[in-house]
């Protein structure tokens, strides 16, 4: 994928194929179409207009008529899906009309001019009345408005900007956050689209759109076919450089490691090794791509990818990116430092008893470079002491967040600072006996001002106290 499948030869309608039939979206639409709406009713309840009436019932009727129709009456057939849009309050006939509209424009996408000409020549905005359906409490009407809305932004000439953008995409956004959201899959399909284009990437970003992919994933309460969708959005945001540059702060390299670990999907493996690629090929700073690759081994990616070299796979571009990710991971590991491997493993949020954390030479020699980058390890280690649940991780960060204040002589004062502090204390109670141990380690080096004072005035009293053999 990360070489012959560029953004450019995507489908254009990312719901066509096996996936797409199978969403609920999809299958409710093919229910409605079936429902027919009795329009002579709402003409003889003067609900609706002769005009619209007429309309809706062409748009309807399949034939040489209807396509006529679409092409020669455009400002026409725009107003009345907007009249009848603006008017009609009962849900099942507006489902009924927004799928027609989407059928309108899935058929040919230059259909969305339509609506934007009958906006600009009404001096309105195109995306209100949309935008508005999103607020209604019927989950069909509002999955299949946002569907339509990203095939009109997506598909016109002018893309949506603004506070129309910002809502829009802020919406998906908490969609992703909704529990038992039974249209995940068509949340993902616009994103999908939507992060295709460079100017809206950029503003899901802004959105913390990176984070909240991110948290979604790694709940670990999805099917396959939405991580797929989450991981391609990933994929999409890593072709923006400057991003690309900062995906690495989101946990994003740890999430996918364990999707890769846990995936019996051809197309997860595909697009989960693509991601892994980009973050290599793409971020601006060579520094950036080299912690990247750092992390991957830290998250054991080279024995997944030792896995993977032993598998046929149909699509030649998994085995293109394995021999390039194995090659590159390969060659970063030949001069890694003992820091370096402990950036990678604080960052990567996965502690563990490797040998740096017990070596006084390495906290002797590096305690001072845990302030680098505005105290970025520090407060990575504080955040895991308030965020983790494995015990293992919080005994090595109440280790590490002690060995720092003994070695670095303002430590103490940083940690106060960061609220390190008053975390490291809430574990003296924790449930397991290790983590409440090194809290109680931790807590005593901060405590001590002068360890290493302390240390010789303790083995000096032990010297003293111990009885002279005769």
């Amino acid at each position: 994928m990360s070489q012959a499948m560029t953004l450019t030869t995507l489908p254009e309608d990312i719901d066509r194929g096996v996936a797409g039939a199978t969403s609920v979206l999809v299958q409710r639409s093919n229910d409605i179409r079936q429902q027919k709406v009795n329009w002579p009713s709402y003409l003889q309840s003067q609900m609706i207009s002769q005009e619209d009436y007429e309309v809706i019932i062409g748009v309807e009727t399949p034939g040489q008529k209807r396509d006529a129709l679409l092409s020669s009456q455009r400002l026409q057939v725009a107003r009345t899906f907007m009249n009848l849009l603006g008017h009609i309050s009962k849900d099942q006939t507006i489902q009924y009309i927004l799928t027609i509209v989407d059928d309108i424009l899935s058929e040919d996408k230059g259909r969305v001019e339509i609506f934007k000409e009958y906006a600009r020549k009404r001096k309105e905005s195109m995306w209100s009345p949309f935008l508005n359906l999103l607020t209604r409490p019927d989950a069909f009407i509002i999955n299949m408005t946002a569907r339509i809305i990203a095939k009109l932004a997506c598909w016109s000439r002018e893309p949506m900007d603004g506070s129309d953008l910002t809502f829009y995409l802020t919406w998906l956004k908490d969609q992703l956050r909704t529990p038992n959201n039974e249209y995940m899959q068509s949340v993902g399909r616009c994103l999908q689209m939507m992060l295709r284009v460079e100017e809206y990437r950029t503003i899901f970003y802004q959105l913390d759109g990176v984070v909240t992919i991110v948290q979604v994933l790694s709940s670990g309460r999805h099917n396959f076919q939405i991580q797929y969708q989450l991981t391609f959005c990933l994929w999409v945001m890593t072709f923006n450089n400057a991003i690309a540059d900062k995906m690495n702060k989101y946990s994003v390299i740890p999430t996918l490691a364990d999707i890769l670990n846990e995936s019996v999907k051809e197309k997860v493996t595909r697009i989960t090794l693509a991601v892994f690629r980009n973050l290599i090929e793409k971020p601006e700073d060579p520094q950036i791509a080299r912690e990247n690759c750092i992390q991957m081994v830290q998250c054991k990616v080279l024995k997944q990818l030792e896995i993977l070299a032993q598998r046929k796979f149909e699509d030649e571009d998994i085995t293109a990116d394995i021999e390039f990710l194995n090659e590159k991971l390969q060659n970063s590991i030949q001069d890694l430092s003992s820091f370096e491997e402990y950036c990678s493993e604080v960052k990567s949020g996965r502690m563990e008893w490797s040998p740096v954390h017990k070596s006084e030479k390495f906290w002797r020699e590096n305690c001072s470079r845990l302030n680098e980058k505005n105290y970025e390890l520090i407060k990575i280690l504080i955040n895991l002491l308030e965020t983790s649940t494995d015990p293992l991780v919080l005994s090595v960060a109440c280790h590490d967040i002690g060995e720092y204040t003994r070695h670095y002589s303002r430590g103490k004062r940083v940690l106060e600072q960061l609220g390190g502090k008053q975390w490291v204390m809430q574990h003296l109670t924790h449930s397991d006996p290790n983590v409440r141990y090194e809290a109680l380690l931790a807590v005593q080096k901060l405590m001590v001002h002068n360890w290493e004072y302390l240390g010789k005035q303790l083995e000096q009293t032990t010297k003293e106290s111990t009885p002279r053999s005769t």
